[in-house]
């Protein structure tokens, strides 16, 4: 582990402020750097001074750390955040599940955002409001916690009801359902970003979601007991971001968590790819050609 996080930081950072964060950090400490606020604003820094200095700025596959998420995606919402810029520090997570595995703990604790979570599981939601209430970062001002289902129906009520409508920094999506459906009916916000989930199993090449079902439940398959059944393909959400004014500039590791930056942001910095690039890991590609077979024949309405 230690010698992963020391190769992590030497590839990003150069002198001299790798040597100003060696010197910070004991060595003893180092494994757990990338989750220290004073390490993440170095790289912060680091980041911007490329941007300034027009110099070449690390592949996206290289900038991915794990605080709390689930895998990389607490460092690539660092590096996107420190090229684009924060304007209010305010966040919206539907099916934000807890804080092992969230997507925006790291911004909400190391970083001081303000936060909208709504999950649909009540015990969850007791145990983020006793964790966000107690802990030192978040207690005098802890996240707004919202314990219900979201549909199409009351997606924008909860969202204006919180007062969190208008522009926010970060929306993300990760319900294991009706996800397609919620952010096509998403009116009252204005996101710079968006993170969404998305259904590997069909590639590049499908645009297709689950049929609209408000008590839809997610449906497992597998040795793993893998939500096969839920969500939507890539390409069904690239096709509803570019409606929405959206590009996706990149997925995270293992190829099923995809980032979109609003269209009038930032895009000499992080230009659109292509779907095709997401599907690059393994995992990936076994989702495609080893899990899609077990849901193939449910149907599907094409988007």
């Amino acid at each position: 582990m230690f010698s992963y996080i020391a190769r992590f930081i030497e590839k990003i950072i150069k002198e001299p402020i790798l040597n100003e964060l060696k010197v910070s950090i004991q060595k003893n400490e180092l494994q757990h750097a990338l989750s220290r606020k004073e390490s993440q604003i170095l790289l912060m820094l680091k980041y911007k001074e490329l941007v300034n200095n027009k110099q070449t700025l690390p592949a996206f596959g290289d900038i991915g750390f794990r605080v709390f998420s689930g895998a990389d995606e607490d460092g690539i919402l660092l590096y996107i955040f420190s090229l684009i810029g924060v304007t209010s520090k305010k966040l919206i997570d539907i099916g934000s599940a807890g804080i092992d595995g969230s997507n925006t703990a790291n911004l909400i604790l190391n970083h001081g955002w303000s936060a909208l979570l709504v999950e649909s599981n009540a015990k969850t939601v007791n145990y983020m409001n006793k964790f966000y209430s107690s802990c030192t970062e978040t207690k005098l001002y802890p996240p707004i916690l919202v314990n219900e289902f979201v549909n199409v129906h009351n997606i924008n009520a909860i969202i204006a009801k919180n007062h969190f409508d208008g522009e926010v920094d970060l929306f993300c999506l990760d319900i294991d359902g009706i996800d397609y459906w919620v952010w096509n009916a998403l009116e009252v916000v204005n996101p710079r970003v968006v993170l969404v989930e998305f259904q590997a199993i069909w590639g590049a090449d499908r645009s297709v979601t689950i049929p609209y079902k408000e008590d839809f439940q997610i449906e497992y398959y597998g040795e793993l007991q893998l939500g096969l059944y839920s969500g939507a393909s890539l390409p069904a959400f690239v096709k509803l971001a570019k409606q929405k004014g959206y590009r996706l500039v990149g997925c995270h590791r293992y190829g099923f968590n995809a980032f979109f930056i609003r269209n009038d942001i930032a895009m000499e910095i992080l230009p659109e790819i292509s779907v095709e690039k997401c599907f690059d890991h393994p995992f990936a590609q076994y989702a495609v050609n080893e899990l899609q077979p077990l849901v193939r024949d449910k149907y599907w309405e094409e988007v």
